[in-house]
């Protein structure tokens, strides 16, 4: 009697920890904000979120930290874009991915035929946050992984899943609609770097980047003749910086612009492969789509139409319920 009181005693304190452990929140590490931002509409309070990059972060360049590595093996759950977006950190990624749950998102949600291919050392362009379309299949990902080691959140995280998919398809159907009252003339998007290829396709704008899919490439002379050749050609009114890349190639552009009789403008900073600032508008993916779409469309003559009411809430928590 003795020894099954003490086996069952042992029991107990196995069991204890594990019960304990499953009623906190899942400790998540994620690479970019992109993916954290949709982990947390998901996971809600049944999760805990840590971007290794923040605003204004290159994942193009990013190099691992000792930090870094510490978050990594403290977390439950790894999450990654993939496709290569985050570089040299990729490999250590893959390290991880040998002891614990670490997920590339974007492989694991998107079928490859919805990919854009490039010529280049990335064979796929990896940023498809920019369709968000395509950015929303990574919910159901997400929300299958946390509820595998948070099973009694499985309600909740589906609700939060089905709700946060809805405000992303009323995002995709104004962004569309927003970029379509842009005169058709105007219609071209002149960036730093070859970001916006989804954007693009999914949304009717065409789109020239000055350096290519990757920021590691440097743009020389002959690149920004040729960009203030299209741009003089087109007569293009405005052209954008991005928020985690030098301005200085798109300045130049510019200035070859006037040398030739164009007036051109800088037309705004857009996010490209990094959110913006915490605790604004611009630090949410739905916010970072935002605020790109009403630069781009503002800047080339268009009209932001209303938002629609899908996205009442969010928008009503940035005082933006109606476009400006």
């Amino acid at each position: 009697m003795k020894r099954m009181l003490s086996m069952l005693l042992a029991l107990g304190l196995l069991v204890a920890p594990l019960a304990n452990a499953q009623s906190q929140p899942l400790r998540m590490a994620v690479t970019v904000g992109m993916i954290a931002d949709v982990a947390e509409n998901v996971g809600g309070e049944c999760v805990d979120v840590t971007a290794m990059m923040g605003p204004g972060v290159d994942p193009h360049l990013y190099q691992a930290s000792a930090s870094d590595v510490t978050l990594l093996r403290q977390a439950e759950l790894i999450l990654y874009s993939g496709y290569s977006l985050e570089g040299q950190l990729g490999q250590v990624l893959e390290r991880f991915g040998q002891t614990k749950p670490t997920v590339a998102v974007a492989p694991s949600s998107i079928d490859p035929g919805q990919l854009i291919t490039v010529q280049d050392i990335y064979g796929i362009d990896p940023h498809l946050w920019m369709d968000v379309s395509l950015w929303s299949q990574i919910v159901p990902t997400i929300a299958d992984h946390i509820i595998k080691q948070r099973p009694d959140c499985q309600s909740t995280i589906r609700d939060n899943a089905q709700r946060y998919r809805a405000r992303l398809e009323a995002l995709h159907g104004w962004v569309r609609q927003a970029v379509n009252t842009i005169p058709e003339a105007q219609r071209i998007l002149v960036t730093a770097h070859d970001a916006f290829n989804y954007y693009s396709r999914a949304y009717g704008i065409e789109v020239a980047g000055i350096q290519g899919i990757s920021t590691e490439t440097e743009s020389g002379v002959a690149d920004i003749r040729e960009m203030a050749d299209v741009v003089t050609e087109r007569q293009v009114p405005a052209v954008f910086i991005e928020s985690t890349i030098n301005p200085r190639t798109v300045q130049a552009v510019i200035d070859a612009a006037k040398q030739q009789g164009q007036p051109v403008r800088i037309g705004g900073e857009l996010f490209s492969d990094a959110m913006g600032e915490d605790g604004t508008a611009g630090g949410t993916y739905i916010g970072m789509l935002y605020e790109n779409t009403r630069q781009i469309v503002t800047a080339l003559g268009g009209t932001l139409p209303p938002l629609p009411d899908a996205l009442s809430r969010w928008a009503g928590r940035w005082e933006l319920t109606e476009a400006p």
